[in-house]
């Protein structure tokens, strides 16, 4: 692997990353806080470390990469940028175990949204905003970002692209990797800060807007407040819960719809099938809690509508602990902890492409069998689906049910009971945050053993990137020539 070029990206990253920091000084200084040392401080580091990682390696500029460097860069630029996106926390004092100061910043980047604090409130505001910034430079994704503003990535730039992004295809909307990922940051800045206006027109002032939006179209879910989106009027949750919508939805339907091409839109399979469990989830849902916990029938239909698109876009705000529903209720909640959010979109998860494409194989095998001498193939939105994309999604669902199912065991021998271990371990992977058992909506990750926490942010990691950019690594056949 060509080591020098590698490192020259994480050079660049940390540089980056650094220049992020210094916008926590805003807030330092509108609220007169006792923290711009240790900013400045984290600030330095990243940058004086970039800088002299890219200094050494200025010559290799016009390198290319290859798949193996591809996978080893994006998997340790997101360990890298965890490392040092933890310095606020330390520095400053908020998270002073570095365990737990890892464990929310690795939750913050790939946007899960577990969080080990009790008391978010008690925070400074520059660490608060950190912590929602973590979130809105991880949605869309670092590697994405950098792709975005570096021309010299064009070389080997494709692979880092598809490697950091989601799903079962990657849809190129321009010729080029690095306008395909300008496009995306622009419309998802865009969203972000048409966000922050209809919240302002709420509740909310401009620092909790902020902050909010950030979490919202990054699918992360850190809040400012220890209620979460609870806090806020129905007004504010209603929109919350239409750009979670969005920010769940595949960014490529966003830029057609912006240019004018409606009907690729709406004729997606993928955005039908994400909308259609949504609205079939949430009217279920509804009815139970309406029946059974004595609510208006506004208020059971606000509280399913959003705990359901706030778990199906692996968002994880909540408006209401869901673990004290009727089982059914909640049940169905933990099953959309598998289904995930759609591909390209800045939600985690299996995504619903994969499930409407096995569903599909599974109709088509029984075509087959029915009808053997026929010739069926497989389309999804008119595109054939062949085999080896078939065998590469079934390769992935059985590794991610695998690395659940060792995930729980590891964390059941943690000390951990079964009902949490499970729910940790499919929030985590899933991104999603909160769980069931004790690390449900009303609890935290808090009490979570140190080892547990290893595993969990490994999990985040590993899910963030689609398992096998991660996992490859650890096999024998990645490191022989």
């Amino acid at each position: 692997m060509n080591f020098r070029f590698i490192l020259n990206i994480f050079g660049r990253v940390l540089v980056l990353l650094g220049l992020f920091m210094l916008l926590n000084l805003i807030w330092v200084l509108v609220y007169h806080e006792d923290t711009l040392v240790p900013h400045l401080a984290s600030s330095f580091i990243c940058i004086m470390t970039g800088g002299v990682a890219y200094f050494i390696t200025r010559h290799e500029l016009k390198q290319s990469l290859g798949l193996k460097d591809s996978y080893f860069t994006v998997t340790f630029t997101w360990v890298l940028i965890s490392v040092f996106g933890s310095l606020p926390y330390l520095l400053t004092g908020s998270i002073p175990h570095i365990p737990d100061a890892l464990f929310e910043t690795i939750s913050g980047f790939t946007t899960t949204g577990s969080s080990i604090l009790t008391d978010i409130e008690v925070l400074p505001k520059s660490i608060l905003f950190w912590r929602s910034m973590t979130h809105w430079i991880g949605g869309m994704g670092i590697i994405v970002l950098v792709v975005a503003i570096l021309p010299l990535l064009r070389i080997g730039g494709y692979n880092l692209f598809k490697n950091e992004a989601s799903g079962i295809s990657y849809e190129k909307l321009t010729p080029k990797t690095t306008s395909t990922a300008k496009r995306l940051w622009g419309i998802y800045i865009t969203l972000t800060f048409v966000q922050v206006g209809l919240l302002l027109l709420g509740d909310m002032n401009l620092f909790d807007a902020l902050n909010h939006a950030f979490s919202t179209m990054s699918t992360g879910g850190f809040s400012t407040k220890n209620s979460s989106i609870g806090e806020y009027s129905p007004y504010v949750q209603y929109v919350i819960i239409f750009f979670m919508l969005l920010a769940g939805a595949n960014f490529s339907l966003h830029y057609h719809f912006f240019k004018g091409r409606f009907r690729r839109v709406f004729q997606n399979i993928e955005l039908r099938a994400y909308l259609g469990i949504i609205v079939v989830v949430s009217a279920t849902i509804a009815v139970i809690i309406y029946h059974t916990g004595g609510l208006s029938g506004e208020k059971a239909i606000r509280d399913s509508l959003f705990q359901v698109v706030s778990i199906l876009t692996t968002t994880g705000f909540v408006t209401t602990d869901y673990l004290a529903w009727p089982v059914q209720a909640w049940g169905l909640i933990f099953l959309l902890m598998f289904i995930g959010a759609s591909v390209g979109s800045t939600g985690g998860g299996v995504k619903v492409i994969r499930h409407v494409v096995s569903l599909k194989n599974v109709m088509l095998h029984f075509r087959k069998m029915l009808h053997p001498n026929s010739v069926t193939v497989l389309k999804i939105n008119g595109e054939v689906i062949d085999e080896e994309k078939v065998s590469s999604l079934i390769s992935f669902l059985v590794l991610y049910i695998l690395t659940f199912t060792i995930g729980s065991i590891i964390m059941s021998f943690l000390g951990e009971d079964i009902l949490t271990s499970v729910g940790a371990v499919a929030a985590n992977m899933g991104g999603v945050g909160p769980g069931i058992g004790s690390v449900g909506p009303a609890s935290n990750y808090a009490h979570i053993h140190d080892a547990g926490k290893v595993v969990l942010s490994l999990l985040m990691i590993i899910g963030r990137l689609e398992l096998t950019t991660v996992l490859v690594l650890f096999t024998r056949l990645f490191w022989v020539r």
